[in-house]
This record gives structure tokens, sequence and C-alpha cells, in this order.
């Protein structure tokens, strides 16, 4: 027995927070929406597809976010893009505890969820 891959990762958001983060995770950081199952559709939230993975984007209520170090790692071409985008929208950058090989920051995206961008020297 052998785990293959990792299939998806989710994180939360409240239920008044969707749209924001339909809008953030789709139009901001141009992730491609994808189709949740009926079955999964009264749970509320979305799906997006990260390359050939995907994130889902669940709805919980009363999750103090801001202070967990779970977080999703996004591997980019060129971390200063994301820098000044993120930075444009009045995200405030962390810098990650250096990874020999790696450049990374961190950031919280706009409710309280902790993201990485990291990319290769």
């Amino acid at each position: 027995m052998t785990i293959k891959r990792i299939h998806h990762v989710q994180i939360t958001v409240a239920a008044q927070d969707v749209a924001a983060a339909r809008k953030f995770y789709i139009e901001d950081l141009g992730l491609t929406e994808t189709t949740k199952p009926q079955s999964l559709l009264a749970r509320g939230g979305f799906w997006v597809e990260v390359a050939d993975q995907q994130l889902h984007i669940g709805v919980e209520e009363g999750v103090d976010r801001a202070a967990t170090k779970a977080h999703v790692a996004y591997e980019v071409d060129n971390l200063s893009v994301w820098r000044r985008k993120l930075s444009a929208r009045g995200i405030e950058m962390l810098d990650g505890i250096p990874i020999p090989g790696y450049e990374r920051f961190e950031c919280r995206d706009p409710f309280g969820n902790r993201i990485e961008f990291i990319a290769k020297l």
C-alpha cells in the first residue's frame, strides 16, 4: 500500500465570505473553478484547480484561522511578481524561515488562511 499523491487540500472561509473568496482565488490568483459533485453542493463553498490538483474552499464557522500554522504552499516561477500582485491588494507579506535552495514568503488570504509562495533558486 502506497500513498500515490495529494488529491486535494481544503481550506475554509465563513459563509458570508464565499463570494469574496471566489473573487480572490479565481480572479486574483487566477485559479480555475471546477465543478463540485451534486452531493456536496449543499455544504457550500467551491473548488478550484491548481495544475492537476484541487483546492477545496469549504464553509466553516467559528474558526480562528489567524492562529493556525496550517497552510497551502504554491510553487511559482517568479516570486517577486506574486509579492507585487498581493502587495497591490494590501496583503502583508512575511518572510518565511529560510529553506536551502528556495526563496519564499508567507501571507494570510483576506479570510485568515495562511498561504505560502515558494520558488526554487
